[in-house]
């Protein structure tokens, strides 16, 4: 798998996506690494991500971050949550992995070796 094939979209404040990129790095592979937070994907490229993830946007989202409350989002459908993502990329749950063996939602980081073995 070479590098070009592999990205993450990470938060560097985050222990599990600094995990993930740490074993991504350790496979010899040096990953397109996206601060998502700097730079969002766009509504259609997250939810590309979810699908082939195999999540629903409830299951990608940070519930416990106060802007999740601030917009009572506990109710919302999930083309509301695509919005709020959107809108405020702190309710993106990370890290999120790109790898031509899938998507991962690499929480706990260790899911990231799925991805990338041959």
């Amino acid at each position: 798998m070479n590098a070009a094939d592999v990205t993450i979209y990470h938060n560097p404040k985050c222990s599990n996506s600094r995990g993930a990129l740490d074993l991504i790095r350790a496979a010899g592979i040096t990953p397109t690494v996206i601060e998502y937070l700097a730079a969002p994907p766009t509504r259609a490229e997250l939810a590309d991500l979810l699908l082939r993830a195999g999540l629903t946007p409830r299951e990608a989202i940070r519930s416990k971050e106060a802007i999740y409350r601030e917009l009572n989002l506990g109710a919302a459908d999930g083309d509301a949550l695509l919005d709020a993502m959107i809108a405020h990329p702190v309710l993106i749950e990370r890290p999120l992995v790109v790898t031509p063996k899938g998507v991962r939602l690499c929480r706990p980081p260790e899911r990231v070796l799925d991805i990338l073995s041959k």
